[in-house]
């Protein structure tokens, strides 16, 4: 396949700008979803803040909540503790037999 017709350019609407982009074409959901969850998350700030808070403030609050979000995910997606465990019954069962 050529390089350009895996490309696809598309407009995403983000919080109270459209943004052009150019992605891969199986990307697309993915970056519609990030558009909406970013405006979600912005409009869920602004109407809480926008009366004390900066437009740029209410940004970076909703950029800390996203990336909370991942990095909580991330965590919890961790399994080196589970991965511990199953080595050493492992171990134990090869023991056995």
């Amino acid at each position: 396949m050529a390089e350009g017709k895996d490309k696809l350019r598309i407009r995403l609407h983000v919080y109270d700008t459209d943004i052009p982009v150019n992605i891969r074409r199986e990307d697309e959901f993915y970056y519609r979803e990030a558009a909406k969850l970013i405006s979600n998350t912005v409009n869920t700030y602004a109407d809480r803040y926008k009366s004390r808070n900066s437009d740029k403030e209410i940004m970076y609050m909703a950029m800390i909540d996203i990336a909370l979000r991942l990095q909580r995910q991330k965590g919890d997606s961790d399994t080196s503790e589970l991965d511990k465990i199953l080595s050493a019954l492992t171990s134990e069962i090869d023991g056995i037999l």
